[in-house]
């Protein structure tokens, strides 16, 4: 009977396919992150894991893996935490879980945009505080988002799912950015392809969708603020990474930029306390999935991956890169 590990809480629907098609199930249950020398433990003991994306999944942790190890499935759409190339090596299929987060995503990256374009945040806070005394008609004025200009870095999945719901809901003007056009996407959505330059430049709201990789970490730094509008909105649903925080820290403090919404950290789970205290950031706990569908899907698939490999079929979540 294979055995196989889960590191994190998961939905208990994976968890029950799991033993229905008989493979013995390991939790982590205590609500921690285990440590390096806890998975090599682990490593060294099972036939398949299911990884968070806090988990370091590197060369060394592989190195200790048991010769019966067949899969890593990793409990996210990202992979960025796995050594894909060195797990390869040993022979171990590493899977994720494509596709499930789209509409959640897309929710919470439009949901950032609201509160920021909106001022709700330092509204909120001005009820709280009892300073709201009478209506002010020039109180926490703030722009329309019909007819202004949303820049889509990324069109995969999820910045296709942000660019129909900014023309549908808004008809905002769509400017995006990818490794290659997508004629239906401009379209469906009256879309314009173009440079990442112009995109900053004449972009209301620049919201992020891009994996990490080599070329996207720090892709957003010094320059690319300068570039913006001084009342434009970064959102990033991403990863951290892309972004240099720095940068974005002296953005904000010098008005380079107007606002910022992030979901994810360039040292997560670490958060600047410069941003913290920001009254023009909102900040989410990497929680842009978090929506009751997308967990159970993210569960079903994570098992799905691990039978599929056990029963000789390729895995719908295999990584291929």
């Amino acid at each position: 009977m294979p055995k196989v590990y889960i590191t994190g809480k998961i939905q208990d629907n994976g968890i029950e396919l799991l033993k229905r098609k008989g493979l013995k199930v390991d939790l982590n249950l205590t609500g921690k992150d285990l440590t390096q020398e806890e998975l090599k433990d682990i490593f060294s003991n099972y036939d398949a894991l299911v990884t968070m994306p806090a988990n370091k999944v590197d060369g060394e942790l592989l190195s200790a893996a048991s010769k019966n190890l067949k899969v890593i499935a990793n409990y996210a759409v990202g992979f960025d935490n796995i050594d894909v190339r060195s797990a390869k090596k040993k022979g171990i299929i590493v899977c994720n879980t494509p596709g499930v987060a789209n509409e959640s995503v897309a929710e919470h990256t439009f949901a950032m945009i609201f509160v920021l374009n909106k001022q709700l945040k330092i509204a909120d806070r001005f009820v709280r505080e009892g300073k709201f005394k009478q209506w002010d008609p020039n109180a926490f004025l703030s722009h329309q988002l019909w007819g202004q200009t949303i820049g889509i870095i990324g069109l995969g999945r999820i910045g296709t799912f942000v660019g129909q719901i900014a023309y549908g809901g808004f008809r905002m003007n769509i400017l995006y950015y990818d490794i290659s056009r997508s004629e239906d996407f401009e379209l469906l959505c009256e879309a314009r392809f173009t440079d990442i330059k112009s995109l900053l430049d004449l972009s209301d709201i620049v919201t992020l969708h891009v994996p990490l990789t080599a070329d996207t970490r720090g892709m957003i730094s010094t320059a690319e603020f300068k570039l913006m509008k001084k009342s434009a909105i970064l959102i990033n649903t991403s990863r951290g990474p892309i972004v240099d925080e720095k940068a974005l820290i002296w953005a904000l403090k010098e008005k380079e930029i107007a606002a910022a919404g992030l979901d994810v950290y360039e040292h997560e789970p670490n958060v600047s306390a410069e941003l913290i205290k920001m009254n023009n950031v909102i900040l989410t706990p990497h929680t842009a999935s978090a929506t009751i569908e997308t967990r159970e899907k993210m569960s079903e698939i994570t098992a799905k991956n691990i039978i599929d490999v056990f029963e000789g079929r390729e895995p719908v979540g295999l990584v291929k890169t």
